[in-house]
């Protein structure tokens, strides 16, 4: 899905996934444990390209990727426009859009393939931060997120921390799903700073 707007949190920037991005995605996915969270086959660099592009055309999925919110970054209007940006980049955050009978509800899912900058509340404020740009803009009330079972992290997040419901284990594939309904804009999990900005970088 194509979207002209930046999201800027108190950690980190939600910013439209750009060919510039592709580079450093494509090295992340040659992790096997990545892949193996993701449900993710490895591709070709080339490929990795066409992919993005289908990312950004493709009306049921809508993508991010995290930049980590550093002094250089965190005062210019222009955070997506410029290939030195891409250094920041931490992770990605989407929404899916599958329920063909339910319009307002998505499927989300995090990434944070930086170690380093796990376990730090930037993965939380990016699901929130999505969630709530989702609500605003786009009319969703209904959240899903599909987490392997193994992934304790991600589920100790969804459930403490976001306040999901488990409502079903599937054993064949070792996942858990959990779903969030929120009708009102208090019930969304709570953010210290929410600005929508225009992106500028196509």
């Amino acid at each position: 899905m194509k979207v002209d707007v930046v999201i800027e949190g108190h950690k980190c920037f939600l910013v439209a996934y750009r060919k510039h991005h592709v580079e450093k995605y494509h090295n992340w996915m040659k992790s096997p444990e990545l892949l193996e969270q993701t449900a993710s086959e490895p591709l070709t660099l080339e490929k990795e390209f066409e992919m993005q592009k289908s990312w950004e055309e493709d009306e049921d999925k809508l993508t991010f990727i995290i930049l980590l919110k550093a002094p250089e970054i965190a005062s210019t209007a222009e955070v997506n426009s410029s290939e030195s940006f891409a250094k920041y980049m931490v992770g990605d955050v989407n929404l899916f859009f599958n329920a063909q009978d339910d319009k307002s509800a998505a499927e989300v899912e995090i990434m944070i393939a930086e170690k380093k900058s796990r376990r730090g509340g930037i993965g939380l404020e990016a699901v929130s931060l999505i969630m709530r740009y989702a609500y605003d803009k786009l009319g969703i009330r209904k959240y899903v997120a599909k987490i392997g079972e193994s992934n304790s992290a991600s589920n100790s997040m969804f459930t403490n921390k976001l306040g999901f419901k488990q409502v079903s284990h599937c054993q064949v594939f070792k996942e858990i799903t959990y779903e969030l309904l929120v009708q009102e804009m208090d019930k969304l999990p709570k953010v210290n700073k929410y600005v929508l900005r225009s992106d500028s970088s196509r």
